[in-house]
């Protein structure tokens, strides 16, 4: 494994900060479809990172 930071890592640290925008948007009632792209944004990077920290455990058996 290589030193420095972990991409999967930043990528479920923004994940989180999209879904907390989404929460709060949709709390606040003021913009319900920017709250809705915010959620579907922090669960795209969910994947993303999920995706990515596969690929990372596959690369690291060879």
């Amino acid at each position: 494994m290589k030193k420095g930071i972990n991409k999967s890592i930043l990528f479920y640290v923004v994940s989180a900060l999209f879904l907390i925008a989404s929460a709060i948007g949709l709390t606040t009632g003021n913009e319900n479809t920017m709250a809705i792209i915010w959620l579907c944004l922090g669960f795209s990077f969910l994947c993303l990172g999920s995706t990515h920290k596969k690929k990372e455990n596959n690369t690291d058996d060879k």
